[in-house]
C-alpha cells in the first residue's frame, strides 16, 4: 500500500520530542559546535542518507555526530543537549535528531544553526553562543516521539526498478537503533540481509520480484530483537516513494 501524501518525506515532518526531564538518566559532558547553513536548517546531503527529511525533521534542529555515529546505526537518535554557561545557556537546552556524521574540535555534536541557537536563554544569548563557536555541553539520549506515525520505508531516489532498491527506515520512535534489515525470499523460504550501503540506507541488487516483505532488527531498551513489517512494499514500488510498515516502535 502506497503511503498517503501526508507521509511524503520532506513535505510535512510531524515530530514531538518529549524531554523526559523527570528521568534519572545521567548527562555526559562534551562539546558542541555548529555548521553553516543558508537557511539555518539541516543539510539534505547528510551522511545518514535522509535527504530532505534530514534537513527539516524536528523543525531543522538536527546534528552530526562522530562518537555517537555507531557505523550509521546512530542515525535518527534523539538527544537533549544543554550548554554549561549559566549566563547565556537555557536550563533545558535543545533537542536534536542525528542526521549526519560530523567532527569538530573535540565535539560530539556539530549542530545546525537552528539547533545551536536554541541552547541560548534568549536571542541575544544565542548570538553570544555563535561568537564562541564551540561550547561546553552535557547531553543525554531521549526518546523520539512521532505523533501518530508508523515506521516508514522510503525507497531512495537512486533505486532503479526492478533491479536495484535502496531503502531508508524513518520515524523510528523511542530510544531504538535500526541495526539490520532483511527481505523475505519466497523462493528460498528464508530471510536475506540487505547491505548497509551507508548511514541508514540499506540496499540490494536484484531484489525479489513481487511484494517485498521486510523485517528490521531493533537495538534498544528491550534488548536486540526483530520486528516484521505488517505491510509489504508493493511489487510495483517506485523510487522516491514512502510506504507505511503499519508498525510503531516505542
Amino acid at each position: 500500500m502506497e503511503l498517503h501524501s501526508k507521509y511524503q518525506v520532506g513535505l510535512v515532518c510531524v515530530m514531538l520530542l518529549l524531554p523526559t526531564l523527570c528521568t534519572s538518566q545521567d548527562f555526559t559532558s562534551s562539546r558542541a559546535t555548529y555548521y553553516g547553513s543558508p537557511d539555518c536548517y539541516g543539510t539534505p546531503r547528510g551522511a545518514c542518507g535522509y535527504s530532505e527529511y534530514g534537513r527539516t525533521v524536528n523543525d531543522g534542529s538536527v546534528a552530526g555526530v562522530s562518537g555517537l555515529w555507531k557505523n550509521g546505526s546512530g542515525c535518527g537518535a534523539c538527544y537533549q543537549v544543554r550548554c554549561k554557561n549559566a549566563q547565556v545557556c537555557d536550563e533545558y537546552g535543545t533537542y536534536v535528531v542525528v542526521t549526519d556524521y560530523g567532527e569538530g574540535d573535540r565535539t560530539d555534536f556539530v549542530m545546525s544553526p537552528r539547533a545551536y541557537a536554541r541552547m541560548g536563554r534568549n536571542p541575544d544569548a544565542s548570538q553570544e553562543l555563535f561568537k564562541y563557536g564551540v561550547v561546553e555541553v552535557e547531553y543525554r539520549r531521549i526518546p523520539c516521539r512521532y505523533g501518530g506515525y508508523n515506521v516508514v520505508f522510503k525507497v531512495q531516489e537512486q533505486s532503479s526498478y526492478p533491479d536495484y532498491i535502496a531503502i531508508l527506515v524513518l520515524y523510528v520512535a523511542g530510544q531504538n537503533d535500526i541495526t539490520a534489515v532483511e527481505v523475505w525470499r519466497e523462493d528460498c523460504k528464508q530471510w536475506r540481509p540487505l547491505r548497509r550501503a551507508y548511514g541508514v540506507v540499506f540496499d540490494a541488487e536484484n531484489p525479489p520480484r513481487g511484494d517485498l516483505m521486510l523485517r528490521f532488527q531493533v537495538s534498544g531498551r528491550r534488548g536486540v530483537y526483530w520486528v516484521q513489517a505488517k505491510n509489504a512494499i508493493p511489487s510495483d514500488w517506485k523510487a522516491g516513494q514512502a510506504y507505511d510498515s503499519q508498525v510503531q516502535l516505542d
